[in-house]
């Protein structure tokens, strides 16, 4: 979702026009807005007519989260090479592209997330719930995806928990991004690089998955 700079047009839709006007109002004010009411009447609407989309702030943000989500996917899917990326690959462009929608929204989100350090810290903001959902789904196909491929190695109990330390790397870029001062965040391009491998290398397989193997092969073939 891109940042608004101005009113909203009467044909926005009431829906994109909160979700736009809750971010005009976080870039101007450097917080969300006091209360329903007065965000409300900023937007020259009853009350009641936000609660026909959003029920409350963190609905309305966790909006905002599930719409860079679906902005980045899109990107991914409009270039035809993307679907013959290896799972590697497919993971390196989402970081990449979601840099790119984040960049649009940096003001907003360090309103929001730059100037807390507790913010920074939890895992699992409420808001971001949604979007978490939306990339473990998407990190579960790219793990499928691997596993064919032998790309990523299928291993007892730990294979079910990859979907889970893909979300964790996200996060961690998240927030490397949001306090990365080098020129052109490449020094977040370079974390972005490294750790994609650094899950890949430990995903795929290694010499203890051959030996394991040789072990049950010589063991079965007794």
């Amino acid at each position: 979702m891109e940042n608004t700079t101005a009113q909203q047009p009467s044909t926005v839709d009431p829906r994109t026009a909160i979700l736009n006007g809750y971010v005009l109002h976080v870039l101007e004010e450097g917080k969300e807005p006091a209360s329903m009411f007065k965000f409300a009447k900023s937007l020259d609407m009853q009350e009641s007519d936000i609660y026909t989309y959003f029920t409350s702030f963190t609905a309305i943000k966790s909006a905002v989260w599930v719409s860079i989500y679906d902005a980045t996917l899109k990107q991914l899917e409009e270039q035809e090479v993307y679907a013959t990326y290896s799972a590697r690959e497919k993971l390196l462009g989402f970081l990449f592209t979601i840099i790119e929608e984040w960049k649009k929204n940096r003001s907003y989100l360090l309103s929001l997330y730059g100037h807390d350090p507790k913010a920074l810290k939890q895992q699992f903001p409420e808001e971001v719930k949604a979007f978490k959902g939306k990339f473990r789904d998407f990190a579960n196909e790219l793990i499928l995806e691997g596993k064919e491929t032998d790309e990523i190695a299928s291993r007892p109990v730990i294979s079910d928990r990859y979907a889970d330390a893909m979300w964790f790397q996200l996060w961690f870029v998240f927030r490397f991004w949001i306090k990365d001062t080098s020129p052109g965040f490449e020094k977040t391009d370079a974390a972005i690089e490294k750790s994609v491998n650094l899950a890949f290398d430990l995903m795929g397989k290694s010499a203890v998955d051959t030996f394991i193997d040789f072990v049950k092969f010589m063991y079965q073939s007794k």
